[in-house]
């Protein structure tokens, strides 16, 4: 029965989804922050964070088999296997990092390309130039959350996050408006404050390993920390898809990003804003689906395939709960959601709109990412992957566009468009995983790590 793993679940889940929360909250404070600054520096703010995050996603994307490999070996009892993941996971976070830090430079140069305004422009470029050298420490924090996350080690998670979050708004607050005798930085020292609560978190969870390892037999040090091509290419193997799955969802938002700042600089802050408020109720899903990802995973380790099912259910059922009343705040509540960001009438009269159309797709977003979590417990990142370059590249993408130019419908004829995409993979994925699950279950038969 699904009650009996609720609360592993919720055990599971709950810190991991405050990391989560943890996460995107960084981003939404340094939003309110620059947001005083005006809509420009919003628009700044979203445009530089986005298209980062467009490039260190893949790497981070990269990492995620740790989820299966890991778990899958912590359940079938196999501790050195956990710990040589982890140290192949650390050496390809480490040989992503170059060719992805000059993707990002490369993109800094071009920027003007992208047909953004001039004054959101200016803003933009030293803002991108300093987050980048975020990408390493980033990458190294991936690893080690993966690593801990699969072996039930959360706590570390949310801790991490909390107080990076402090540390972020604090710095912000000072370089930003220039307090404390600090000069005023504007938007780039929202991006000083994100890099150095960036290498705080990796630094936070490499002390957690460390701490408890020493618990742990065989420990950490036991095993070979030599790099291990052959490991190395499954986890590209099984991380490849998963890295593009995320890639295309992150990029078709920095798509969208991208086409509303062709428009006006209210029509941006708007996207921005409403963006940010529905990043923030996804990373509950999100955590749900690493959790998912987590329990189901060490299913398939420990040969279980009635509780991969369970898991995988009470997963896309928490997801899917809590999306439906983020749905109903949307549409109760839009004021002082939108409020919260930025005074600007003619923003929030705009952002109004658009919180009704995430409303609408909430529910759909929480189903394709749980979904993408419980499958790839089960091993299967490349279904995701396809899923969504179809639902979102060749369906969503292609109809806000013509929807905000071709009908004149503006930012929201985009979102629109975003919401039908995510309708669209949520529907697909759902029912694969329907399939997928009912095979196992009739076979009983699963691939171990």
């Amino acid at each position: 029965m699904l009650r009996h793993e609720l609360k592993p679940m919720l055990a599971l889940a709950g810190p991991v989804v405050l990391a989560e929360i943890g996460w995107v909250a960084m981003g939404i404070v340094d939003t309110m922050i620059v947001g005083r600054l005006g809509p420009e520096a919003i628009g700044a703010v979203g445009i530089g964070s986005m298209l980062f995050m467009a490039i260190a996603i893949f790497g981070m994307g990269l990492l995620l088999g740790l989820d299966t490999l890991v778990s899958q070996s912590y359940g079938a009892d196999q501790m050195a296997e956990c710990h040589r993941w982890l140290t192949q996971g650390v050496y390809l976070g480490l040989l992503v990092t170059v060719p992805l830090s000059g993707l990002a430079w490369f993109g800094i140069e071009h920027l003007h390309l992208w047909g953004f305004p001039d004054a959101v422009l200016r803003l933009t470029r030293p803002y991108l130039r300093i987050i980048t050298w975020s990408l390493l420490p980033l990458l190294l924090y991936a690893s080690f959350r993966r690593y801990l996350q699969a072996m039930n080690v959360v706590a570390p998670l949310t801790f991490a996050l909390i107080t990076a979050n402090v540390i972020n708004a604090v710095v912000s607050w000072i370089l930003v408006f220039g307090h404390l005798g600090a000069p005023a930085m504007g938007t780039s020292g929202s991006a000083v404050a994100t890099l150095v609560s960036r290498i705080y978190m990796a630094a936070v969870l490499l002390g957690a390993i460390v701490y408890h390892d020493a618990r742990r037999h065989p420990s950490l040090f036991s095993v070979s920390w030599m790099p291990d091509p052959a490991r190395v290419r499954r986890l590209v193997a099984l991380g490849f898809p998963a890295a593009c799955q995320v890639t295309l969802e992150m990029a078709v938002f920095s798509a969208a990003t991208a086409l509303a700042g062709r428009l006006d600089a209210i029509s941006l802050a708007a996207h921005q804003v409403v963006l940010n408020i529905a990043s923030l109720t996804f990373m509950v899903p999100l955590g749900v689906a690493s959790a998912g990802a987590v329990r189901v995973g060490q299913a398939v380790g420990r040969q279980d395939p009635a509780g991969a099912r369970r898991s995988g259910w009470t997963a896309l059922s928490l997801g899917v709960l809590f999306m439906a009343s983020a749905s109903l705040t949307f549409l109760a509540a839009p004021f002082p959601l939108l409020r919260a960001f930025t005074p600007n009438a003619a923003v929030i009269a705009t952002g109004t709109s658009l919180l009704v159309v995430a409303a609408v797709f909430q529910p759909f977003d929480g189903i394709q990412g749980v979904a993408t979590g419980v499958l790839r417990g089960l091993g299967d990142t490349r279904t995701p992957m396809l899923s969504n370059l179809a639902g979102h590249w060749f369906v969503g993408l292609p109809i806000g566009y013509a929807l905000c130019f071709g009908r004149h419908w503006g930012v929201i004829g985009l979102w629109v468009g975003l919401a039908i995409g995510l309708i669209s993979v949520g529907i697909v994925l759902l029912s694969v995983w329907t399939r997928r699950i009912g095979a196992v279950t009739r076979t009983a038969m699963f691939t171990g790590p």
